[in-house]
């Protein structure tokens, strides 16, 4: 395993002390490119870029993309060259950073830096998985299926609340307060800069098993089953804990696919909804004045229980149906994703048919993987 662009190895992915959200994270939106990226928030010193990079390197012959906070907009989307339409009678198409990190990583630092409109571009093609550019009436657009991973040091700004939502998953990282644990991310450094080789070649195996994982969960993602439940239990979730628009619902809903196929399961279970929820939720919550982290992740729990406590009693209804909007016909089928909407899409459509609790399998979209063979993922049916 080397790093990208050089014949020096990488930091071992399994090497990493901790961290265990951050990786998590990553492997899930590996799985599914649409969940729509991860933003890493943490003081400087956290390990953020090692792991990323390290990341990077499981995926084979993917590209590591980095995107520097100066680029300008034709070097991150893109451009179209006008002049040779005068000489060839087309425009020439000059592919940007977002079409170049298409079946791998897309890495921003500092992303709270970069300026909104980029942001915009990026985590609309994370979103889609295409890239547009636009000129003069003309447009041309390319695949850019990636990974999208944006690290930040909150102390240094904060991403506007409309663009930190359109990232799919969130994770804090701090550095541990553990002596022990310090202590072996002090041993495995500098084990691996007296002989990156070495630490390489020791943690090999676990790294091959990692990364043969995560391609088996992305060839099976799409033959994972969503229960009608699960799409019950995320609508209460989201809707007691007052979220704004659907994006968190699909975001919850597509993580929890992930996750079922990452641990090998054929179905969604509790446990992955659980999992998708704490690394969904945290940018998206409106946290009261000396609200701790530890009282979100207790409301989560705790709301997520009254949900399963409550659907095991009932064959029907629920949050929506409690007190559904006057224009909301009953009896709607629920909708989440259907035939791969972007979420601004769905959150447009929600006006119009909200989630009801019904009878039928829901479907979800599990995401694209890294250069589909062709097609979209097929529905979930219970």
């Amino acid at each position: 395993m080397t790093r990208h662009g050089t014949d020096t190895p990488g930091f071992p992915f399994s090497a990493v002390v901790g961290q265990d959200d951050l990786r998590l994270a990553l492997i899930l939106t590996a799985i599914s490119p649409r969940i729509g990226g991860v933003v890493v928030r943490g003081e400087k010193g956290t390990a953020k870029t090692t792991t990323v990079r390290a990341f990077a390197s499981l995926l084979g012959e993917a590209p590591l993309v980095n995107l520097p906070v100066g680029a300008t907009e034709d070097r991150v989307v893109g451009s179209l060259d006008m002049e040779t339409v005068l000489t060839t009678g087309r425009a020439e198409y000059r592919p940007g950073l977002l079409a170049q990190a298409d079946g791998g990583v897309l890495y921003v630092d500092e992303v709270n830096l970069l300026a909104d409109h980029l942001v915009d571009s990026l985590l609309d093609a994370a979103a889609t998985g295409r890239v547009t550019v636009e000129r003069d009436g003309i447009s041309h657009s390319s695949p850019a299926n990636f990974v999208l991973v944006g690290t930040m040091n909150p102390e240094e700004g904060e991403l506007r609340p409309q663009l930190l939502d359109r990232f799919g998953l969130a994770v804090d990282v701090a550095a541990s307060t553990r002596p022990e644990t310090r202590v072996e991310i002090v041993r495995r450094r500098l084990a691996f800069e007296d002989d990156p080789h070495a630490m390489v070649g020791a943690w090999a195996e676990q790294d091959a098993r990692t990364a043969a994982r995560i391609a088996r969960a992305r060839a099976g993602v799409g033959s994972v089953t969503l229960p009608d439940a699960v799409l019950n239990q995320v609508a209460w979730l989201c809707s007691r804990i007052d979220l704004d628009g659907m994006r968190a619902d699909l975001v919850i809903t597509r993580a929890a696919i992930a996750h079922a196929a990452w641990r090998g399961g054929d179905r969604v279970i509790d446990e992955d909804v659980d999992v998708a929820a704490r690394l969904a939720l945290p940018h998206r919550r409106r946290r009261q004045p000396f609200e701790a982290p530890e009282m979100e992740e207790r409301e989560v729990r705790e709301t997520l229980e009254e949900a399963r406590r409550f659907f095991e009693d009932n064959d029907d209804g629920g949050p929506v149906s409690e007190a559904a909007d006057d224009d909301t016909q009953p009896g709607a089928e629920v909708l989440v994703d259907t035939e791969n909407p972007t979420d601004d899409q769905a959150q447009q459509g929600s006006s119009q048919a909200r989630p009801q609790m019904t009878g039928k399998a829901g479907t979800a979209g599990s995401g694209e993987p890294f250069r589909p063979a062709g097609g979209t993922a097929a529905a979930h049916r219970a």
